[in-house]
């Protein structure tokens, strides 16, 4: 998987964490920053989608604890080795020219999937270090599962290449272009060492009523006027359960975020809660009865502008 975008990229900084930055800060991180970038929150832009996947891909290699010992190793050969044009993954011998030899790609060369680096001296002094069985090349794959799945968990069979199946346990509340490693069901060795692994990608349908807000499920509870007025029980849907009593408190407005505590996203290391944000839904057919009634509400309602304060505050 290394590259020369690994010699030229900087995860870190993509972050914005320091280089001795601890495993759960850096998971606490880029949980912030993907909530912020995640296409779902900025439909149709396609400058924070760009930047979603700029900050994946650095989570992935730096919270990968053997890629990120070989993102830091390769960036610390920046000042003595280059990467080969082609992507072959080797360092050409930069010191060739300071004793009248051009650079030499077997001088001193990184693996992209063994993970080892040889001595770039070696070719200078006609040795190199002896290396081990190199572990198996790394897969990359994907999946589309459905928004369910996504927040509860599911076992799902991936076909590969060659006829071969790997079962794959999806855990509860990945999140939609997540990537998930399956240690040692990529390639086999060449020659005796550790199998490589599949890097899934995970795709997650939309779902016609609820969204993904970290553990949370938002959704857009409709309520007629009477019922945000006078106050009401309603019905709630939960994801794949039946619906829940909500009660709803007289005089609530549109936009107003009630909750259902418990019924969110359920993993190890906490429970999310269902948010319905409130949207009255104003008839846009009345009877002669409810127009009289409305009517007669009209001439008795409250004499206040609603929008008196948004014009004063226009008005500077």
């Amino acid at each position: 998987m290394a590259s020369q975008d690994w010699f030229e990229k900087d995860f870190y900084g993509t972050l914005g964490v320091s280089k001795d930055v601890s495993d759960a800060e850096l998971k606490k991180t880029y949980r912030k920053l993907a909530r912020t970038y995640h296409p779902d929150s900025n439909p149709g832009d396609a400058k924070a989608e760009e930047k979603f996947k700029e900050i994946s891909e650095a989570y992935a290699v730096l919270s990968d604890a053997e890629q990120r010992q070989e993102y830091d190793q390769i960036r610390a050969m920046g000042s003595g080795a280059r990467f080969t044009p082609g992507g072959s993954g080797g360092f050409e011998d930069i010191f060739g020219g300071r004793f009248g030899g051009a650079g030499r790609p077997g001088a001193g060369s990184y693996s992209s999937h063994q993970g080892g680096f040889e001595d770039i001296f070696g070719g200078m002094f006609g040795q190199q270090q002896p290396r081990g069985p190199q572990r198996g090349r790394d897969v990359s794959a994907s999946t589309t599962i459905d928004f369910e799945t996504a927040v509860k968990g599911k076992a799902v069979t991936l076909q590969l290449g060659e006829g071969r199946q790997v079962t794959v346990n999806i855990p509860a509340g990945v999140s939609d272009g997540q990537k998930i490693k399956i240690a040692g069901k990529g390639q086999p060795s060449p020659d005796g060492g550790p199998a490589g692994n599949i890097v899934l990608t995970v795709n997650v349908r939309k779902h016609p009523v609820f969204e993904r807000d970290g553990l949370n499920l938002r959704l857009t509870l409709p309520v007629t006027f009477s019922e945000a007025a006078l106050g009401a029980t309603v019905e709630v849907p939960t994801l794949g359960g039946p619906p829940v009593k909500l009660k709803v408190a007289a005089g609530t407005p549109s936009g107003r975020v009630l909750r259902v505590r418990g019924r969110g996203v359920q993993t190890s290391k906490g429970t999310g809660d269902i948010l319905a944000e409130v949207q009255v839904v104003v008839p846009t057919h009345l009877s002669p009865e409810a127009q009289e009634a409305l009517e007669a509400f009209r001439a008795v309602e409250p004499q206040e502008n609603p929008r008196e304060d948004i014009l004063a505050r226009s008005r500077g």
